[in-house]
């Protein structure tokens, strides 16, 4: 049985899962992004033990990169690569807006009846980058890329262009910026959460189709540089 371990820290809260196929296994997660240093290892090793199965059993171990949360990142990654490297199993690198696009679009097609009508809707993940800024991307309900992924300040003529022709789903912790600042009619705003379960659809696909990270280049995408308020020290 092929085992994968899926790791979330870009977003609010950090979780992870297990899961063998599309079946869940098991699934933690924690309230508090601020504790996902001191919080994921231990949470790893109750969700193993507590699946009656050993850590060698997994086969790979899927993580978001991002962009989202830098300390989250850069603790989802640093674990992933090495879990990865003391059990040379392969490492899966998975964008954290498509698997918020693809948790969204699926949810939809699922709940639809009549899918002829979804051809012109569009979904768009916003992950907050403080202030009136946003990480971004736009998709079809196919998964195709129509706006690649990058950080956007927010305005009331944003996407403008794309949403004089289609229907646009926002949601994630950014779009709610964006709601207060948009008019367009062919805007639409769902209330979406997300944690490592939404990673398991890609998961799959990567590993059946052997889309593999290399662990000594793989790094997340952290969407900008990184900005910090402290003062520099001058020595």
């Amino acid at each position: 049985m092929n085992y994968i371990l899926s790791i979330e820290t870009a977003v609010e809260d950090s979780s992870v899962c297990l899961s063998s196929g599309k079946k869940i296994i098991n699934f933690k997660q924690t309230i508090s992004s601020r504790d996902s240093a001191a919080w994921l290892h231990p949470a790893i090793s109750d969700l193993i033990k507590e699946s009656n199965i050993l850590l060698k059993d997994v086969a790979a171990v899927a993580v978001s990169a991002g962009p989202g949360s830098y300390t989250g990142l850069r603790v989802g990654m640093a674990t992933a690569k090495g879990l990865c490297y003391s059990l040379q199993v392969p490492l899966i690198t998975i964008s954290t807006l498509k698997m918020m696009a693809a948790s969204t679009a699926a949810d939809a097609l699922a709940s639809s009846s009549d899918i002829s009508h979804l051809k012109n809707n569009l979904v768009c993940p916003m992950i907050d980058a403080r202030r009136m800024e946003v990480f971004t991307a736009v998709y079809d309900m196919n998964m195709t890329e129509l706006l690649q992924p990058q950080n956007l300040i927010l305005e009331k003529d944003s996407l403008k262009a794309l949403l004089d022709k289609n229907f646009i789903t926002f949601f994630g912790n950014g779009s709610i910026k964006f709601k207060h600042v948009v008019q367009h009619p062919n805007a639409l705003f769902i209330n979406n959460k997300f944690n490592a379960e939404h990673l398991v659809p890609l998961a799959i696909q990567a590993y059946e189709r052997r889309y593999f990270t290399d662990l000594a280049h793989s790094e997340p995408y952290y969407g900008k540089e990184f900005y910090s308020p402290a003062p520099k020290k001058i020595l």
